[in-house]
Formats: C-alpha cells, structure tokens, sequence
C-alpha cells in the first residue's frame, strides 16, 4: 500500500495535488515530516522558470540529508499555470488541501498577489521564490512574507544605470502590459532619466502576445541608441530571435533586466548574442558557493543553473536559518521570522541579506550574451536597496 507521503510526492511529479484529498496535519509529535508548498508554473510560458526554482529547493533539501532543522521535508506542487484568474483557488489547494507548513512561489506578479494576500491573513511563513511585484515588499509587506528573488523595480534600476554608464543616451521601451513590465520599466526610467537619459517611447503589448512584428517595424523607425525589454521565458526567446531575424540588432543594442536571457541562452543561439542584461546572478561568478552550486546542479540535471535556480536554492537557505532558530517548530513563528529577517549569508549571487521590507540588498551583474553564455562585464550596482514605500512591519 501507498503511503501518504508516498502519493503526495507522486502528485508534485506531475504537478498538481488532486490526487491526495484533504486531511488533518499531524502534529510533529505524530510525525516528523514539514510539508513545503510549492505554488509555480508547470505548463506555459514560465513552465521551465518554475522548474528550475524546484529543481534547486529540491536540490538543496537532499544535500541537508532530506531534513532541515531536523524535520524531514515533503514537498506539495500545484501548477499555478501562471494564470491570476485562478491563484486564489490554487493557493487555497495548499494551504486548506494540503495544509502546508510553509507556502512558496511563485512566478508571475499577479498570481503571487493573492498568494501573498491569503497568506498574510492567515499567518503562513511564506517565500517568494520570483515574482517581482513591488507591492509585496511596500504597501502589502507582512512578518511572514519573505522575497529571495529581487524588487521589479530594482532591476529595472539597476540596468538604467549600466546602461548610462555604457553612454546610451535615447531609450524605447518595450514589455508586456501587466504589473512586471510596467514595475521594471518604472525603475528603469527611475534611475535613467535621473542621469540625464532621454524615453523616445514606451511600447506595450498584452500578456503573453507574442507577436512582435509591428513593434519591431516602429522601433526601428524610431531609431534609438538601444531598447529596453521586458521579456521572460518562452516569450523572451521568440522576442530576441525576433530582433534579430528584423536585423535590428546589428544597429540597435538590446538591452534589458537578466530575465531576458536566462533560462534562454542556448536556445537563442547567435540572435542572442550581444544581449546586454543586468542581473543579481551569473553562471560565472567567482565564488566558493556559485562554484558548488553550478557543479552541483549541472551533475543533478544535465544542464547549468539560472537565477531562478539560485532563488530557489537561497529560499531553502533562508528558510533553514528560520527553522533551525525555531527549533523546527513553524508554530514558534515570532523567533523563526527575528531570524530570517536578521539572515546574512554567502549566496552563490554573492553577499545575500534582507532589507526592513524584507526584500534582498544584493548585487546587481553586467553580463553579455555571447555563445550561448551570459559573459560576466562587471558591477552593474553593488548591494541595491528597493524601495520600501508604504511597507510597516511593526
């Protein structure tokens, strides 16, 4: 007979939780096991975003022998499907379902908003392992909310000022219309328009429209020194192919955050190449921990991690530091969010911490496609702050 645990893992393969009906959490008295959530992508565009942040918590967990703080860790998966229509009703599959002990996710911004929403009402310690949206670390923070992954405005500000420091002077503008691309776009002005750079003009699209055609034809009628895009996963790959089968980039640098390229390397192939991006991560980056971890995850899955990788890994982290200053009981939640809150350590992106929003201060990369590799240039920001407007924790 399949035990329990057994058919929860059979159901996070596959990713989705219908298999296993709702039942009452055992106390850790009647069972030692921490149940992690996993709210992600699984199918669409962002699928491959969402495996790489699974792969590497599940990664970490084995190297700490299974457990954390003593606790062995099982994990739930439900495929969000990258669809905000549906987050509500996901999220509620693990927290009511499943009755996770610790929620994570996820990808896309409007899908982490109501994650993030049932999650503060209901006290749940919970790790936001991508999605970028502002709100999360500002107005709508909690003691339980914690991002591993970065402000979309603080990348956005971090490329503005590489990108001046290169001497681009003239700027289009394009994303997707929804929160990430308007939040990354907004920084990117933010701290371009502040060192005297000028906006030609700001293109939009629906999300996830890929047909960029026309857009294509009108930036290249307008002739900037560069483009700005907002892309991610599926739609970023067709995006740089696209530029490039259009010729533009052998007269208009593409620029963008680091999302426009990773996950994507290979599969560009030459149209990639000469993509500048700024980002908290690169494959190369000389350290002892990025050294381990991109050795460790290329053995383990045949190909080299990303920064969505490296957010998943640093969520285990984090949450392990949590655990283990609450003796591995999620129900002493005052002393296991002091000490995440407090948490300092060697990230492979390099010097991890958190702010008071309880966003990562961190540095920001300028990397160049080259070959199917994101080529390491330097320091685009060290250790960048986002902005904390409207967030109260006390």
């Amino acid at each position: 007979m399949i035990d329990r645990r057994r058919i929860i893992t059979l159901a996070g393969a596959a990713g989705a939780t219908s298999l296993a009906a709702p039942f009452v959490r055992p106390s850790w008295a009647q069972a030692n096991t921490l149940k992690v959530g996993l709210l992600l992508p699984y199918s669409g565009t962002y699928a491959p975003l969402g495996e790489a942040i699974n792969r590497a918590m599940e990664l970490y967990v084995k190297q700490q022998g299974g457990k954390l703080a003593g606790r062995e860790i099982v994990f739930a998966k439900v495929d969000d499907e990258s669809e905000p229509a549906k987050a509500t009703e996901n999220t509620t599959k693990l927290i009511s379902g499943e009755k996770v002990d610790i929620l994570t996710g996820t990808v896309h911004s409007g899908v982490a908003m109501a994650m993030a929403k049932m999650a503060k009402e209901d006290g749940l310690p919970t790790l936001i392992t991508n999605a970028g949206v502002e709100a999360i670390t500002r107005g709508a923070c909690a003691p339980n909310i914690f991002r591993t992954s970065f402000g979309n405005s603080q990348v956005g500000e971090a490329t503005g000022l590489a990108m001046l420091k290169a001497g681009v002077k003239n700027v289009v503008t394009v994303t997707w219309k929804y929160a990430a691309g308007e939040e990354s776009v907004a920084g990117f002005k933010k701290s371009f328009t502040a060192g005297g750079g000028k906006i030609i003009k700001d293109i939009t699209l629906p999300f996830p429209d890929v047909e960029f055609q026309s857009i294509l034809a009108e930036v290249g009628s307008l002739k900037p020194d560069a483009v700005y895009s907002f892309f991610a996963g599926g739609g970023a790959l067709k995006f740089i192919k696209d530029y490039a089968g259009a010729k533009l980039n052998e007269k208009i640098p593409l620029w963008g955050p680091g999302f426009l390229t990773d996950g994507v390397e290979k599969a560009a192939g030459p149209a990639g190449d000469g993509v500048k991006t700024a980002l908290h991560y690169v494959e190369s980056l000389d350290n002892p921990e990025n050294k381990k971890f991109a050795a460790d995850f290329s053995a383990a899955y045949g190909k080299a991690p990303d920064v969505y990788a490296v957010q998943g890994w640093d969520a285990m982290q984090l949450l392990r530091i949590g655990l283990e200053a609450a003796g591995g009981d999620t129900k002493k939640r005052p002393e296991m969010f002091a000490a995440m809150s407090k948490a300092s350590f060697p990230s492979p992106r390099g010097p991890f911490k958190l702010g008071t929003s309880h966003n990562p201060i961190q540095n920001f990369y300028l990397r160049e496609l080259r070959g199917g590799e994101n080529k390491y240039l330097g320091i685009a920001a060290e250790m960048l702050a986002d902005d904390t407007t409207g967030c109260k924790l006390a």
